[in-house]
């Protein structure tokens, strides 16, 4: 009595000379349904800054029809309008709040998460609860002491105010991600660089800060981001001198109606820096968010 044993010619083909099984699965309809509608989702998402971007090369007379002018004649008068209005002082004040709030926090978050993390203190839990507690603490709450004590030392209406509050409203958040990204790098590559003679800053500045550095990349775009687009304490600490993008959009709201051209032309150079930021970043931001922020 023999056994046929044959080998398995399908384990050995090449994949293109395999039967049809395998082609049918890449073919599946399924997989082609989920596409689609994927990409139905995220046209939806998309749609509203698309209809904001053409709007904003309107007239006010195309914009404000009923049913939407989808074809028109493209103009650059509203952008000339909103330069007119004088947007440039609220683009600049927003650009100088953001980048500057941001810098201090990485300058002061960075060191607190690296003690919080690869050379921890006493009572580290103490130390993220009080950092953290800050976030909890509503902003409409505290809005009227910080008024009080703002109006007392003449800072009203001051950029700088903003740069302060900016940053402290920003810190917290940027230790606790940063600390997530100082616990994924290994605490033997520290025992390393010390061995190998290098000081601590330099174990930092030459070791640790480049294998962390897309964290702090999308630690900074996240501050960016939350700072380009406060509006609370702008608008109740600014008036002309400090206003920033977010206080300068609500001035189309007229009694009269709203300027839909002028407000998404406003509007589009407003998202405009944040954009950029995040298509230079992309690729560590990818990558920062992956490397333990989101644990």
């Amino acid at each position: 009595m023999s056994t046929d044993i044959r080998p398995d010619r399908t384990a050995t083909e090449p994949a293109e000379q395999r039967p049809g099984r395998e082609i049918r699965r890449r073919r599946n309809p399924r997989g082609g349904l989920l596409t689609a509608v994927t990409w139905i989702i995220a046209i939806g998402f998309f749609f509203p800054v698309l209809w904001m971007v053409l709007t904003a090369f309107k007239q006010e007379s195309d914009a404000a029809t009923n049913p939407p002018t989808f074809f028109f004649e493209p103009t650059l008068q509203q952008f000339r309008d909103v330069f007119d209005a004088g947007i440039a002082t609220p683009l600049l004040n927003s650009l100088f709040a953001t980048i500057v709030s941001t810098i201090l926090v990485l300058l002061l978050g960075v060191p607190a998460a690296f003690a919080l993390s690869l050379r921890p203190v006493r009572k580290t839990k103490d130390a993220l609860f009080f950092f953290i507690s800050t976030k909890m603490l509503p902003i409409v709450a505290a809005i009227i002491p910080l008024y009080v004590i703002v109006g007392e030392i003449g800072m009203l209406d001051n950029i700088w105010t903003l740069v302060i509050l900016y940053t402290a409203m920003n810190l917290p958040i940027a230790v606790w991600m940063m600390r997530s990204f100082f616990l994924e790098v290994p605490g033997e590559l520290l025992e390393a660089a010390s061995i190998d003679g290098a000081s601590l800053w330099t174990s930092v500045r030459e070791v640790i800060l480049p294998l962390i550095s897309p964290g702090i990349a999308a630690t900074a775009l996240i501050c960016v981001i939350f700072s380009w687009n406060e509006f609370f304490f702008a608008v109740n600490m600014t008036a002309v001198n400090a206003q920033t993008m977010p206080v300068f959009l609500t001035g189309f709201m007229s009694g009269q109606g709203l300027y839909w051209a002028q407000l998404s032309a406003a509007s589009v150079l407003a998202a405009l820096p944040v954009v950029i930021c995040g298509w230079i970043a992309q690729n560590k931001l990818v990558r920062g968010l992956s490397f333990g922020a989101i644990k």
